[in-house]
C-alpha cells in the first residue's frame, strides 16, 4: 500500500545522548571547564557547549564517536570555505586522538536556532527568509569544484565514486534493491517501482556523473543554523560536513526539499530562487531530478544493519513519496 505525501522529520533522533565529556579530553584541553551544555539533534556524534576559564565565549566540543577518520575531512572542508560559507570557525583539533582519548574539535560558537525549529514555528516569512538564505548558501557551496566526482576525505582529496562505469546511479540503486536489510523492510512493489523509475531516467541522471562540485551530503533543516540579521532570517552556519562529496547539487537541493509538502510548501520556491540568485543552475524538470537522485540515499539507508523500526518506516515513506510524486508530475 503506497503511503502519498511528504512524511514528517521526526523520528531521527539519537536514543542514547552522551551526558558526559571524557576525562583524557578534559585534561587536554588546558582550561577548566566552567559548564558543559549537551546539543541535541546529533546523530552519530557528541557536542558540547563549553565556557572555559578565562573566555567571556562559548566555544562547541564536537566529540568523533562514530568515524575517527572524519574529524580531519570535516576540518580541512570547514577550513575550506571559509569566508565564502558560513561555517562554524575552527579554533583547535586533534582528529588523530589517542589511546584513551576520541578525536575532536573546538569550534566557535555560532548563536542562532536550527531551521528545523523555525520551520515547525510555522511562521511562513521568516521561513521563506530562511529558505531563500539557505539557497543562496547552497550556491555558495557548490562554487566549490573538484577534478572529479566521488567521496571526500582528509585533505579534501577525492576518493572513489559511487560506482566506476556508466550508469552508476540506477546500477547503485539495484545493488540497495537486492539488499537482504532493504528487501526485508521494503515490499516487492516498491522495490519493482523504484527500479523501473530509476532506469527510466537513467539518461537524465548519466547527464550528472561528470558534476564535481563540493555537495555538503547532508544539507538539511537540523544541519543549518538560522538567525535573524538586518530585519531577515539568513543562515548563520551549515554543521556536519562528514558526508560532503565531489558530485552534484542535486543532491543537497533534493535533501533540504525531502520533506516539503507539495500541497502546502514552505521552502520552495524561494529555496531554489535563492540558488539561482546567487549563481546556481538547475537543469530542466530539475526537481523531478533531484527526487531521483535522492533514491540513492533513501535505499541505501535502508541497507543498514543498524536502523530503528522508526527510520525504517520514514525511508520507506520517503520511498513511496517519491516513486508517486515523479510518476504524478509527469502525467
Amino acid at each position: 500500500m503506497s503511503v502519498p505525501g511528504a512524511p514528517a522529520e521526526a523520528r531521527w533522533l539519537r536514543a542514547s545522548p552522551r551526558r558526559t565529556i571524557p576525562a583524557a579530553l578534559l585534561e587536554r584541553l588546558g582550561r577548566r571547564v566552567v559548564s558543559a551544555e549537551p546539543l541535541g539533534d546529533g546523530l552519530r556524534n557528541a557536542n558540547f557547549k563549553l565556557q572555559l576559564e578565562g573566555s567571556s565565549e562559548p566555544v562547541v566540543l564536537h566529540i568523533y564517536e562514530h568515524d575517527a577518520s572524519l574529524c580531519g575531512k570535516e576540518i580541512d572542508l570547514m577550513r575550506l570555505v571559509s569566508g565564502a560559507v558560513p561555517a562554524p570557525e575552527v579554533i583547535y583539533a586533534e582528529p588523530d586522538g589517542g589511546e584513551d582519548l576520541p578525536p575532536f574539535a573546538l569550534l566557535r560558537y555560532v548563536e542562532g536556532i536550527t531551521f528545523r525549529e523555525l520551520y515547525r514555528a510555522r511562521d511562513r516569512e521568516a521561513i521563506a527568509q530562511a529558505a531563500r538564505s539557505a539557497g543562496e548558501t547552497l550556491a555558495a557551496i557548490a562554487r566549490f569544484t573538484f577534478s572529479k566526482p566521488g567521496w571526500l576525505g582528509p585533505g579534501t582529496a577525492v576518493g572513489a565514486p559511487l560506482l566506476e562505469g556508466s550508469d552508476a546511479m540506477p546500477r547503485f540503486v539495484d545493488l540497495c534493491l537486492e539488499s537482504a536489510n532493504l528487501r526485508l523492510r521494503v515490499p516487492g512493489e516498491l522495490r519493482d517501482r523504484t527500479h523501473s523509475l530509476v532506469w527510466a531516467w537513467a539518461s537524465r541522471l548519466a547527464g550528472l556523473a561528470s558534476d564535481a562540485c563540493l555537495v555538503h551530503g547532508d544539507f538539511n533543516k537540523r544541519n543549518l543554523l538560522v538567525r535573524p540579521l538586518s530585519g531577515r532570517w539568513t543562515v548563520a552556519a551549515v554543521l556536519d560536513w562528514e558526508f560532503a562529496v565531489s558530485g552534484t547539487p542535486l543532491t543537497d537541493l533534493a535533501n533540504l526539499l525531502r520533506y516539503e509538502s507539495a500541497a502546502q510548501p514552505l521552502i520552495e520556491p524561494l529555496f531554489s530562487e535563492g540558488y539561482t540568485s546567487a549563481g546556481g543552475v538547475l537543469p530542466p524538470d530539475w526537481r523531478r531530478l533531484a527526487r531521483v537522485v535522492d533514491l540513492t540515499a533513501l535505499c541505501e539507508g535502508l541497507t543498514h544493519d543498524d536502523l530503528s523500526d522508526a527510520m525504517s518506516l520514514e525511508l520507506v515513506e520517503l520511498v513511496w513519496a517519491t516513486v508517486e510524486a515523479v510518476a504524478q508530475t509527469a502525467t
